[in-house]
């Protein structure tokens, strides 16, 4: 029986929320031997300490934590590198990481936006390394997947507009609504602002509370535009609001838009299913369907489902998914196995 040829990878940027839940998956992946984990904060620790659900676990007692430090990665002969990085962070090490060879995976958003003009509006600082732009691959592997195959720089989706982007393409693509009609609200778990220090996503802030944020420009709106853009073959501009939940992981996302003249509920179920029948992550729920983030938190499903109001005239999409998994840690590595 032949041996499957395990790929060298690392974690740059580990210690966080996405990066916890890569390590979760890469070290269970028989074709994958992760070789380095880093974090500044964590340098010389090892993951077992840093992160005790991980004792015992193999492959995981030898790893420590090291510096973000390029040249020791070439050492290392790392093949992929999966960035958890911020914004603006991230971008730094992935020059000299693609310039040594390696395949990036981004989870940040240095390179989901085509244009270095919308970076700087949303971003709020120019773009660190606006001639990579071009190279880069949005990482939607249901709907990006032959270009994720070829691609060396691999922007990983964000969170929120996974879970708004999967249940409108099929209906822009077949030009079943019109694109000046989308809204949409979404809600997170507080995991979805990362591990950090906010008074914002204090427990006691956060409890039995939920408040909307970021309005009505959140940066997430700019990849969204861009890639619902795409898929209409027209500029598109939509109202996108979004909540912090009191629950840790999920996305619950309900979008609404005006269907074109004689599109029906069974016509909206043909293109739906004709897209996502065969994709593995995609969960169709159909007419009436409604998700509910229990049943996706702790996978990389995304459940959708929809509904046509015939008194007003518009389609309801509905949508949930784990933030940390589909919506990060899990939908980059869905681009990994196919790059």
């Amino acid at each position: 029986m032949a041996v499957m040829e395990r790929i060298k990878t690392a974690i740059v940027g580990a210690s966080g929320y996405s990066g916890e839940q890569l390590v979760r998956l890469l070290l269970r992946h028989p074709g994958v031997e992760l070789v380095a984990l880093t974090s500044r904060q964590e340098a010389g620790r090892a993951v077992s300490e840093v992160m005790p659900k991980f004792r015992g676990w193999p492959g995981a007692e030898a790893l420590c934590f090291i510096e973000p430090d390029p040249a020791r990665l070439r050492e290392l002969a790392v093949a992929t590198a999966f960035l958890a990085l911020p914004h603006g962070v991230a971008a730094e090490i992935a020059l000299p990481l693609l310039s040594a060879g390696m395949t990036v995976i981004d989870l940040s958003a240095d390179f989901r936006l085509e244009d270095a003009a919308v970076y700087r509006e949303f971003y709020d600082h120019d773009h660190p390394a606006p001639e990579w732009l071009s190279e880069a691959v949005y990482g939607l592997p249901e709907v990006h997947a032959d270009r994720i195959k070829a691609a060396r720089l691999i922007a990983s989706p964000g969170c929120y507009p996974t879970s708004v982007i999967l249940p409108l393409v099929p209906l822009l693509r077949q030009r079943l609504i019109d694109p000046g009609t989308i809204t949409t609200c979404a809600m997170s778990g507080v995991s979805g602002a990362g591990r950090k220090a906010s008074v914002p996503l204090l427990f006691a802030e956060c409890n039995e509370s939920v408040r909307a944020y970021s309005v009505p420009k959140h940066r997430h709106l700019s990849e969204i535009e861009q890639e619902l853009s795409r898929a209409a073959g027209e500029q598109v501009r939509i109202t996108f609001t979004t909540h912090l939940v009191p629950v840790t992981a999920g996305i619950c996302t309900t979008t609404y838009a005006s269907l074109r003249p004689g599109v029906t509920a069974a016509r909206v179920t043909e293109v739906m299913t004709g897209l996502y029948e065969s994709a593995r992550f995609v969960r169709l729920l159909g007419e009436g369907g409604c998700p509910d983030t229990k049943n996706v938190v702790g996978t990389n499903f995304i459940d959708i489902g929809w509904a046509v109001d015939d008194r007003t005239g518009r389609v309801i999409l509905l949508s949930a998914e784990d933030n940390l998994i589909k919506g990060a840690a899990g939908q980059a590595i869905q681009s990994f196995l196919l790059s």
